[in-house]
């Protein structure tokens, strides 16, 4: 698939308007620059449960081949607020699936189990080589024995369809909140990007085994880069560069490419105003996938020559 990258596929919401709690689309050939795809208006709607999904995440099953996206049931459009949103909030996840990008299944929901939780934000899916299933994790707002007020976590559950799931676990706990957990593996190893709800800056760490130690790196980037969250990453280039995306949520910009030349260097630069465009449409917390040029050339003909109305 790396000597094939032909493109990107950016799946992501775009903020808290009557529509902006939805499934866009949005394309790009180098990662760096986007077009909005549908006229700019959402490809996928989840009028169930919550009626608004936020944080897409999309995934390229190394199981079946086929594609899932999964996303947190949540619409702060409705007028629920946040507090609301994380103590009494759906606890469920919604999934689509799809062989062609294009067309996409009835949703379906996964309910986490996670006791007494208040939410399920923001999930994601790694493979897990050692398990040979997919590593779905996501946080949560608990309360545990001996806690003097409620924490956010990423708990986790492995799945090999992502309709049959196992119990969920604790996956991260800190000291301060942490959510917007995403993770990626480059040459045997796993990075994982972290947002710390108390500094609002993202962490990143490494361990060579999901289920093992994790140390945290020195990325002096994200050290200093504060009011982000949202973290997408993915390679770019050929010559083994990565970008990591974060949601600039703070100043309400959205995202914002920072570029390295390795993971395991994690020498994060942020891009010049001059090497991106994002589009017109705010892209808030999404994830990216690599596409083969027949999924370029199949999502640019169905999606994009609609025009905005």
């Amino acid at each position: 698939m790396e000597n094939r990258k032909k493109g990107y596929l950016f799946v992501h919401f775009t903020g808290e308007s009557p529509e902006g709690e939805q499934v866009y689309y949005a394309l790009s050939r180098d990662g760096l620059h986007w077009q909005d795809l549908n006229g700019q208006k959402p490809v996928i709607r989840w009028k169930a449960g919550e009626k608004g999904v936020r944080d897409p995440f999309i995934v390229r099953s190394v199981i079946d081949g086929k594609f899932y996206i999964i996303a947190t049931d949540l619409r702060i459009a409705n007028g629920k607020g946040w507090t609301a949103a994380q103590m009494e909030g759906s606890t469920k996840i919604v999934i689509w699936c799809s062989t062609d990008l294009v067309n996409w299944s009835e949703p379906w929901t996964f309910e986490t189990g996670v006791p007494g939780a208040g939410c399920a934000w923001a999930p994601e899916a790694v493979y897990d080589p050692e398990k040979e299933a997919y590593l779905v994790f996501w946080a949560s707002m608990t309360k545990e024995t001996g806690d003097t007020a409620h924490k956010q976590r990423i708990y986790s559950a492995y799945t090999r369809d992502f309709k049959e799931f196992t119990a969920p676990g604790k996956y991260i706990e800190r000291e301060h909140h942490v959510i917007d957990t995403t993770i990626v593996e480059e040459a045997g190893v796993f990075y994982r990007f972290s947002k710390d709800e108390t500094t609002k800056k993202v962490r990143m760490d490494r361990g060579t085994s999901l289920q093992g130690e994790f140390t945290e790196m020195d990325a002096e980037t994200l050290n200093v880069l504060m009011g982000v969250e949202g973290p997408a990453a993915f390679s770019i280039g050929e010559e083994g560069e990565w970008c990591l995306m974060v949601d600039r949520f703070a100043e309400g910009l959205g995202y914002l490419p920072l570029i390295c030349t390795s993971l395991e260097k994690g020498d994060f630069k942020v891009a010049e105003p001059g090497d991106y465009h994002m589009g017109d449409v705010c892209k808030r917390h999404g994830s990216v996938l690599v596409l083969k040029e027949e999924e370029y050339e199949r999502l640019q003909t169905c999606f994009g020559n609609k025009v905005s109305e």
